[in-house]
């Protein structure tokens, strides 16, 4: 995970793992069918021991079943990030969302789940809906204020135990005043921090904790081309991706899908939302 400044803590906290030259233009698309409109009851885990939180993490598979090649399938998940604090912020002027980066995934045609925090949400309504509208994308929850839920974590301030599962209803709560609908109940822990007392903590909240096996390295980058090659060297039959949809903290993101998603495509890889990674429950992993 990126090294933060002093002056950058929050914000790259809130990037931390929630982990040069001009792009060329965008090869044309490989043809794609439309993306499947988001399952009535998404795939989720069973609770685990004592009732605690499941996690699912992605990981490269093996073969298939009778010996059969796994299928190359990815899902690049994006974490709309803003702290609870970040108001003042937003208000002068900073940017913390990033509309070409979704404009780019419609147009290519790539499934994804936006990981996005009840403040995010709130600050951009409008575009909450429209992501939470269309069957492209399901958005999953980042908690509400992006505060950690375990010590240390980045230098973000501690969510208490008793307050955990009203981080993750408060975040949903805020996607359903924004009027979205393809909202899935799997929640992503800030900087992907979190110990069994989290995971008892948020047993009430009645959701699956994902995380990721490829990191792609966007926050705070800036070339593209590194960050492609990052996730590009990652990716294997099954992989999660964690990106970043926060155009001031992740500035090349945008033009590193312009080269990812072709070059994986080439590789014979298909774009799935984590509710269709999930429904393999063979490669999830639970956590005790």
């Amino acid at each position: 995970m990126t090294t933060l400044t002093v002056l950058g803590v929050l914000t790259g906290a809130a990037l931390a793992g929630c982990g040069g030259a001009s792009p060329a233009p965008a090869p044309t698309p490989t043809p794609a069918a439309s993306a499947p409109a988001a399952p009535e009851k998404p795939p989720t885990m069973a609770p685990g021991p004592a009732g605690r939180t499941p996690v699912f993490e992605r990981r490269p598979t093996g073969e298939g079943s009778a010996g059969r090649p796994a299928e190359k399938v990815v899902a690049l998940t994006f974490d709309a990030d803003m702290t609870a604090d970040q108001g003042p912020r937003a208000a002068s002027g900073e940017r913390f969302d990033n509309p070409e980066l979704v404009a780019l995934l419609r147009r290519l045609k790539v499934p994804s789940t936006v990981f996005m925090t009840g403040r995010w949400a709130e600050e951009y309504p409008a575009q909450t809906k429209a992501i939470g509208t269309d069957p492209m994308f399901e958005i999953a929850n980042h908690s509400y204020s992006h505060y950690a839920f375990s010590s240390p974590c980045y230098g973000l301030p501690v969510v208490g135990k008793a307050a955990m599962a009203r981080e993750v209803e408060r975040a949903f709560s805020a996607f359903r005043k924004a009027g979205a609908r393809n909202v899935v109940p799997y929640f992503r822990f800030p900087g992907g921090c979190y110990d069994d007392t989290a995971l008892r903590a948020l047993a009430p909240a009645n959701v699956t904790a994902v995380q990721w096996d490829v990191v792609s390295g966007d926050a705070f980058a800036t070339d593209a081309d590194a960050v492609a090659e990052q996730v590009l060297d990652g990716v294997r039959p099954g992989s999660l991706v964690v990106m970043h949809c926060t155009r001031s903290a992740a500035p090349a993101t945008e033009a590193a899908v312009r080269r990812i998603v072709p070059e994986l495509r080439e590789r014979g890889y298909r774009f799935v939302k984590v509710s269709e990674l999930m429904e393999d429950r063979s490669s999830g992993v639970l956590r005790k």
